[in-house]
């Protein structure tokens, strides 16, 4: 696979959400979503806090949040941070792919507490995979998380991602799901799969 683009879109709304670029208001949301110990269980743990803030200090958000195809999911009429969502190239050394070249497109996210078990990360992962459907040749788009994460293998399966295998990597097993990216062309923001 070459090392086509991800997403251009700087800004996609649904319904609830607003997906957009970071900007300086969000940062307590980022550093949470580093350092919460439940957000991170699947994860590798959370993260130091003086550690996240230097990081942040240093680079800025844009370091983590400004790279095209990776968003902030906000609320549409607060803009109330809720969020993050990558569509982004899953690196061709890691394990974990569906064709021999690697670099395949891999979707993945990470939310508030507060935020969970109200149709958010379906929302949102359905809008950006429309809009990579309507912009990018058809491809593989990959969904990667500890076996042990069953709300993330829910969703996959919810968005139509199916099982690809498992493998381990940060000492727990992963499982790898993929799904063809115009599946999502003709569906409709918040329908289910096909």
């Amino acid at each position: 696979m070459n090392a086509s683009p991800t997403l251009s879109a700087t800004e996609i709304t649904t319904d609830r959400l607003r997906l957009r670029k970071a900007h300086d208001a969000d940062i307590d949301g980022l550093i949470e979503l580093q350092t919460d110990p439940q957000l991170r269980a699947h994860l590798g743990g959370p993260r130091p806090r003086g550690v996240v803030e230097q990081y942040f200090d240093t680079h800025g958000i844009g370091a983590i949040a400004g790279r095209p195809g990776t968003y902030v999911i906000a609320d549409k009429e607060t803009d109330r941070f809720i969020g993050t969502l990558a569509l982004d190239r899953r690196s061709a050394d890691l394990p974990g792919h569906v064709t021999e070249e690697g670099g395949e497109l891999e979707l993945s996210y990470l939310l508030r507490r507060g935020s969970w078990g109200a149709g958010l990360a379906f929302e949102a992962a359905t809008a950006v995979l429309r809009a990579a459907a309507g912009e990018l040749p058809d491809q593989p788009v990959l969904v990667v998380t500890q076996t042990a994460n069953a709300r993330s293998l829910k969703l996959a399966t919810r968005l139509g991602f199916e099982y690809r295998g498992t493998f381990e990597a940060h000492d727990a097993e992963q499982t790898l799901a993929a799904v063809d990216l115009h599946s999502f062309k003709a569906r409709s923001p918040l329908s289910g799969p096909r």
